[in-house]
């Protein structure tokens, strides 16, 4: 309704002809729309229409009910005529694409363009991991990461400042206090800022860091194997060798990573057999305390019954044993994923002391 097209024609309805252009028309429909409590995104459309718009509303007067009726009318038979709709040109091309194209693809797509990506920078920086928000707090100025600290929600900014150095996290914290005169513009443009440095990163074929890839993969491996491959990162990479082993779960993190109320699910999502046997085998000194751990920390008539089928069970040997573990572990990971229990961090541990 906005476009340009023909000279205004008349319209015959009840009483006399109305000349209305397109832009009369549209003000007609939006005032309809929003009398009628629809949210219409009109902050989606060009400034300089917005502003013709809302220029255009403030010098309509009354309009009588015949020239309504007709307004409506030829509005619903565009609207019936309109068989599909492309729109914002290549900018709503790549937005509509998202997700279906490749992220080098559409960023090369979108600075030949010149065009940014469509919806609200700040939406994209919320979403962002921790790790890239210390990044940004670390390495932009003061001003603007205060600004970035305001318009993440509360909970990650408390926890964004808990990860900075203290003297940082103090500057900016303070700096937070100056921004009461920041203009709406002014944090528009940090956020746009910000959001482009994503879209200059390189594309990456791994989503997963390092740690967690090589994490993932001693967690499959036999106890021998993990052992002498973190030996040999300590050798090669101290600190990466770290946090590595802050990726690794195994049967005996268990009573490390596993919180004392969550013992009941964990022993309701485990095969019972299997559960037997990883306990019976569970006799080395890293591993028995874990037994203890499960069992007092489940019902008296339960632990009764298991230590009863440990008994029974005898010696298992270790293959057997490591197998039954690992099948515990992954039992105990599916929970974790799912959300049905939280795993304790070193960081809950350093809360509760």
């Amino acid at each position: 309704m906005m476009t340009s097209g023909p000279a205004p024609s008349p319209m015959k309805t009840g009483g006399a002809p109305k000349q209305l252009d397109a832009r009369a028309k549209a003000a007609i429909v939006v005032r309809l729309l929003i009398n009628d409590g629809t949210d219409i995104p009109l902050e989606s459309l060009p400034e300089d229409l917005q502003a013709k718009l809302t220029q255009q509303m403030g010098q309509m007067g009354l309009i009588d009910r015949d020239t309504l009726a007709s307004v409506v009318d030829e509005f619903a038979d565009e609207l019936e005529r309109v068989g599909l709709a492309f729109t914002n040109g290549i900018a709503g091309a790549l937005n509509a694409l998202d997700g279906k194209i490749s992220r080098q693809t559409a960023n090369r797509l979108r600075k030949e363009a010149g065009v940014r990506q469509l919806g609200d920078p700040w939406e994209r920086l919320r979403a962002l991991p921790i790790e890239d928000l210390i990044g940004f707090a670390e390495n932009e100025s003061i001003e603007v990461a205060a600004v970035l600290l305001s318009k993440i929600e509360t909970k990650k900014a408390a926890e964004l400042l808990g990860k900075l150095p203290g003297p940082l996290a103090r500057r900016i914290t303070y700096a937070v206090s100056q921004t009461e005169s920041v203009t709406p513009e002014a944090v528009d443009r940090i956020g746009l800022s910000l959001a482009a440095q994503l879209d200059e990163r390189p594309e990456i074929a791994f989503q997963a860091r390092p740690n967690t890839r090589v994490g993932a993969i001693l967690n499959q491996s036999a106890a021998k194997t993990r052992d002498d491959m973190l030996t040999g990162l300590d050798e090669t990479d101290a600190e990466f060798a770290e946090r590595v082993r802050k990726e690794i779960f195994t049967f005996a993190h268990i009573s490390i990573r596993v919180k004392p109320a969550d013992v009941p699910a964990v022993v309701r999502a485990c095969d019972p057999a299997v559960l037997v046997t990883a306990m019976a085998g569970a006799t080395d000194p890293e591993t028995s305390g874990v037994v203890d751990f499960l069992l007092d920390n489940m019902s008296q008539r339960m632990a009764d019954n298991l230590r009863d089928e440990i008994t029974d069970k005898g010696k298992v040997k270790k293959k057997e044993a490591e197998e039954a573990m690992g099948a515990v572990v992954a039992s105990i990971r599916e929970l974790f994923d799912l959300g049905d229990i939280e795993m304790q961090t070193e960081e809950d541990d350093e809360e509760e002391e």
